[in-house]
């Protein structure tokens, strides 16, 4: 890191704390470890808001979802099920999507979660300037209030994700309540009707939570304390682990999994949608240069990557999918193997010599626990120099300069991904994708077939090839480069049971502690 970038997160880190502080005495603060409650200590990323309206990226679904309670849910095998909504139905044209809320909701603050609330929350969505749930609501023309508990979304077009989509953070319902009280405060304390409620947070540290008696699936929920922070350096998570300063760590690295068995830790490797990359921006030179670009595709050996580094926990992957996820187009992994002579070929084309060209590539220290030092190796031997800089970690840090700002030209990313294949493409190659480190570029010929894509209903028996073209259409006409897939990796005390780990999310109903 260097100085003035030390200078500037050391300096920005102390506004937070300060304001920490005052968010933790907001709220006030639990007795730590109360007799015979259920306590876990939970080692995540914090998310970048409390308010899902102004939460940025996928992966704050799995703290997000501490807080807040969305219109549906995902099962184990990516179907849409109940959750605040017991039914939805689309009208025959598939313009109108009509959900009947449960009976007798509530936000943690006490005021009714009914069909009005919901119309509240999303009219935010739509309208509020900071909102980061517009492009996945783009189509949405409006929202009416059809009864106490029925609301209905009138569609520009049809859109049968929908459901899909409101299983994550764009369906997380917040109390509209709160947003007119203090939105800005909404993104330091959130008010939902999860399975927890807040008592504390501290920006950057942790989030302290206690059961939400209110919950509508409370009965499942076995924890009366949970307390997020963030994880740990790699290298140190086994030991915190061991020394019982968290008790569960997720998005584990692959090389870490042995060492946890060997010490007695409990190991749950489950599917997951987790795509890593090496993402380029085309809008930055080199890569405005499309021969450079199209070297980049054959320069990287993916079986080292994962024999080095993965130590065998992961696939190969060239598209923002794993292998057997539906949406998993197996033509796009034909498209380009690992070729040095012809990158090297490339390069000479695009008036590179060996070892004219140097990039820096932004790296992630939280989530790349070796990947960035076998891609820079890689690079060198096809002649490319590069430097790594690492990027502060945080929950906003990476965020702001990568996703936000698309600063670097070259960065080691990933995706979680999204709750429907669509959001996730889109969150990808789309022009207002957070992950398209070439936004806001996207080809008319991408767009043209995710509208298809949407237009089809799920169980239409041509759906399948027609999102599998969009995947195709998507990974053509990005520079970015899928590298592998690994697995959830999460690690647990042996005292945690029963974890809860969908493909989408990590939750917390029907986890015990003994």
């Amino acid at each position: 890191m260097r100085l003035h970038d030390v200078g500037r997160y050391i300096g920005r880190a102390a506004l937070l704390f300060a304001a920490g502080i005052l968010v933790a005495s907001c709220g006030g603060s639990d007795k730590d470890g109360q007799a015979g409650a259920a306590r876990v200590r939970f080692a995540f990323a914090l998310p970048t808001s409390w308010d899902p309206v102004t939460s940025r990226t996928g992966a704050d679904i799995n703290t997000i979802s501490l807080a807040y309670a969305s219109l549906t849910r995902l099962d184990k095998d990516g179907n849409a099920e109940p959750s605040l909504a017991e039914t939805w139905s689309y009208s025959p044209d598939g313009k109108a999507l009509t959900f009947q809320l449960r009976k007798g909701l509530t936000f943690t603050d006490g005021t009714p979660l009914d069909s009005a609330a919901v119309k509240a929350f999303f009219d935010r969505g739509l309208t509020q300037a900071d909102s980061f749930l517009k492009s996945d609501l783009g189509g949405v023309e409006s929202v009416s209030v059809d009864g106490p508990l029925t609301v209905t979304f009138h569609l520009k077009e049809p859109d049968y994700q929908l459901p899909y989509v409101f299983a994550g953070r764009v369906g997380a319902i917040a109390s509209p309540a709160a947003a007119r009280k203090d939105a800005k405060k909404l993104a330091l304390w959130p008010v939902g009707a999860g399975p927890f409620r807040i008592v504390e947070f501290v920006p950057e540290s942790h989030a302290y939570f206690e059961k939400n008696p209110g919950y509508w699936d409370a009965a499942n929920i076995h924890i009366d304390r949970l307390e997020l922070t963030n994880q740990p350096d790699q290298s140190t998570l086994i030991a915190a682990l061991q020394s019982g300063s968290i008790d569960v760590a997720a998005r584990v690295a692959p090389r870490r999994i042995q060492e946890a068995k060997d010490r007695g830790l409990t190991v749950l490797e489950a599917p997951s949608l987790n795509a890593a990359d090496v993402s380029i921006n085309r809008n930055r030179p080199p890569f405005d240069n499309p021969k450079v670009v199209e070297a980049l595709r054959y320069a990287f050996d993916r079986a080292e990557i994962i024999k080095t580094v993965a130590v065998g926990h992961a696939a190969p992957t060239h598209q923002p999918f794993p292998p057997g996820h539906f949406a998993f187009n197996p033509e796009v992994e034909k498209l380009w193997n690992y070729d040095p002579a012809r990158t090297k070929a490339l390069l000479k084309a695009a008036g590179y010599a060996p070892g004219a060209l140097s990039v820096e590539i932004a790296v992630n220290p939280i989530l790349n626990d070796g990947v960035p030092e076998l891609v820079q190796a890689q690079l060198q031997r096809v002649g490319i120099k590069s430097k790594l800089r690492i990027v502060p970690p945080g929950s906003s840090t990476w965020q702001s300069e990568v996703y936000i700002a698309k600063r670097p030209a070259i960065a080691i990313d990933g995706t979680i991904g999204r709750e429907s294949p669509v959001q996730n493409l889109l969150a990808t190659y789309g022009p207002q994708g957070i992950m398209n480190l070439s936004g806001p570029y996207a080809s008319p010929a991408f767009l043209a077939a995710i509208d298809t894509v949407r237009r089809t209903p799920v169980d239409d028996p041509a759906y399948r090839a027609r999102l599998h073209e969009a995947v195709r259409i998507g990974v053509e006409q990005s520079p970015t480069n899928y590298i592998l897939s690994t697995p959830w990796s999460v690690i647990a005390r042996p005292r945690i049971r029963n974890l809860n780990v969908l493909p989408s999310q990590i939750r917390w109903e029907g986890v015990t502690v003994q």
